[in-house]
């Protein structure tokens, strides 16, 4: 029996401007793929992420064999997986806030919020409507897809770094200052503090040695110049997940707002991944919970159907 042609968005993920942010495919899957085809999705789209979303049917859905995407529950429920060109991946921030996205901008689901069941647990994504209508970061222009999303994440805590963690990081940076050295507990990604926001927008890394660091790669940060209408900016760079630098990074943000909340003396914190596309995540940080909250707009700019 032939396989049903699969329906596919690419949506460009904390930014409200086409060909910004950070673009991840959304594949909505009606029926279950073998793990090669996955990955051999994710490498042909090329791109730092893909996301698989497939429904999980309740006991109360009377339709269930044919209802399919469309949903009525309360609060839909959906599995959600992210390959990147190379391998599956336990967390990804921008490619769950582009299936949330693709969810409530093609009214697939009728609610304000959904989960979404992942190898990092049960994730939320919540819509927040936008108080102030900028007609120009719609494609379309139609003021029904001007929204927000927020998602809860895990934290998770920074920690202290053995020596055997840094082996070169002086000539991974070029030799250029740096502040404090930490690294993600969870994750073992090194978050690398240098003198100024600036040097981390213009730092041109050595990707060879970061191959060498541990965990999934390195970010850096800095403190935001005071004018920018930023407490700090970041750059992450994972080359042995299949990318060079990730463009915008929420799971990142899992450990860079702890360290910056305590830096900085709060928990609303808003931040600037200065990749050469850029983004924007409006963070919030539960300190008794250990959840952030990460909230970013989005942009569909394509849609198709996989025919194999």
């Amino acid at each position: 029996m032939a396989k049903r042609p699969v329906k596919y968005y690419v949506v460009d993920a904390f930014t409200d401007s086409p060909f910004k942010g950070n673009p991840a495919a959304v594949c909505l899957l009606e029926e279950e793929r073998d793990d090669d085809w996955l990955q051999s999705v994710a490498k042909e789209f090329n791109i730092s992420q893909t996301g698989y979303l497939t429904r999980i049917l309740t006991d109360t859905d009377s339709t269930a064999a044919n209802e399919s995407f469309n949903s009525t529950d309360l609060t839909p429920r959906f599995r959600l997986r992210w390959f990147t060109t190379v391998r599956e991946v336990k967390l990804c921030g921008h490619a769950t806030l582009a299936a949330a996205h693709v969810l409530f901008a093609s009214g697939l689901v009728k609610s304000n919020r959904i989960e979404f069941s992942t190898l990092s647990g049960i994730l939320t994504a919540k819509k927040v409507q936008a108080g102030m209508l900028d007609i120009s970061s719609s494609l379309n222009g139609k003021p029904e897809d001007h929204f927000s999303i927020e998602l809860d994440f895990p934290a998770d805590s920074v920690v202290e770094c053995e020596p055997h963690d840094i082996p070169s990081i002086p000539l991974t940076l070029n030799g250029v200052p740096i502040i404090n050295i930490k690294k993600m507990a969870t994750t073992g990604d090194l978050i690398v503090e240098l003198s100024s926001g600036t040097i981390v927008a213009d730092l041109q890394p050595n990707l060879d040695e970061i191959h060498k660091c541990p965990g999934r790669g390195v970010i850096i940060t800095g403190i935001a110049p005071s004018e920018s209408g930023f407490d700090f900016f970041s750059r992450f760079f994972c080359p042995k997940f299949g990318i060079n630098e990730d463009p915008v990074c929420g799971s990142a943000h899992c450990g860079l707002a702890p360290y910056w909340s305590k830096k900085l003396g709060k928990c609303d914190l808003k931040a600037y991944m200065a990749s050469p596309r850029g983004g924007i995540l409006d963070l919030h940080l539960n300190e008794e919970t250990q959840r952030l909250l990460i909230a970013g707009r989005s942009v569909i700019v394509m849609e198709g159907s996989l025919l194999v």
